[in-house]
């Protein structure tokens, strides 16, 4: 049994790289031979990931939720594992799939978990693992810089938010879900595979291997009045702290397996926390297009 281990050397700032030898210690219990490469692009990161899903019996990477998209990208219709050392700011995928956030633990869920087939989301030629998102504050995401995650971690992004996201810009929205339509203008959309968004448990019933992804949306008025503008401030509050199930007017929510979604040609998308394309999408669920390890004994 052969595995291929990939990183980054600013992976969790710097740790993965001074912790190697303890990792490819752990992971010669389950692996005959390791062998571990340090990668400097995403692009070499993921033509890593193809020439290694063919040539080992499994590729074991480090990184955060962008990693984890690049390498979801590389890994389209691959039978063999992954495996995943959630070292990013937020990690989201390993929130949603209850993969420890620590190394000891993480290599544990690899090392004694099971490789299971989850869901991923596909919209046009690009992937996305656990959400694809527009409007307030998504921006926040694919804008802060690495200095600032570097030196302030999650709180960066919020640093982010108050600098540059405050003015929530409303759009048009037409959507329709498995025959399920909704149509108005929102300053935020969400399409969740997974549970956590942002580090908080937005999705808490959602599931990865369901074949269904759920929608949410916060309503607002085509021209709002100020105090409409300054309600949507306490909506997407309730929406992050009470998840996306909240019972509030002017939130809606929405499942199926296919999600098409009309929107002005101006409107970025968030995949992953990496920013996409813009305008309307066509959002599906790709049932069972992943095989990951994950911890044995839990939902995912």
């Amino acid at each position: 049994m052969r595995c291929l281990f990939l990183y980054h050397h600013g992976s969790g700032r710097g740790t993965v790289g001074k912790k190697l030898a303890y990792i490819k210690r752990r992971l010669h219990h389950n692996y005959e031979r390791v062998d571990a490469v340090e990668t400097e692009s995403a692009e070499e990161l993921m033509a890593r990931v193809k020439a290694g899903l063919k040539a080992y019996d499994a590729v074991i990477f480090a990184g955060g939720d962008g990693t984890f998209n690049d390498v979801l990208q590389a890994a389209e219709g691959s039978k063999t594992p992954l495996g995943y050392l959630p070292t990013g700011t937020v990690n989201d995928v390993a929130r949603s799939l209850g993969i420890p956030r620590s190394l000891k633990g993480a290599l544990g869920v690899i090392l004694g978990g099971r490789a299971e087939r989850l869901d991923c989301m596909k919209v046009g030629e690009r992937r996305a693992m656990y959400i694809v998102a527009a409007g307030a504050l998504t921006s926040a995401t694919y804008n802060t810089p690495q200095p600032l995650k570097r030196v302030m971690g999650a709180a960066a992004y919020a640093v982010e938010a108050i600098l540059h996201n405050l003015d929530f810009e409303v759009f048009p929205l037409k959507i329709d879900c498995d025959g399920k339509r909704l149509e108005g203008s929102a300053v935020l959309v969400f399409v969740l595979n997974g549970r956590s968004v942002a580090g908080w448990p937005i999705n808490r019933a959602g599931s990865m291997k369901d074949g269904k992804l759920e929608v949410v949306v916060i309503r607002q008025a085509s021209r709002p009045n100020i105090f409409q503008k300054f309600t949507k401030y306490f909506s997407l509050a309730s929406l992050f702290l009470f998840g996306c199930r909240v019972k509030k007017k002017d939130i809606a929510a929405l499942s199926g397996k296919r999600i098409r979604i009309e929107t002005g040609e101006s409107v970025t998308w968030d995949f992953d926390g990496e920013e996409g394309v813009k305008g309307s999408i066509l959002v599906t669920a790709e049932r069972g297009d992943v095989r990951l390890f994950v911890p044995r004994g839990k939902k995912v």
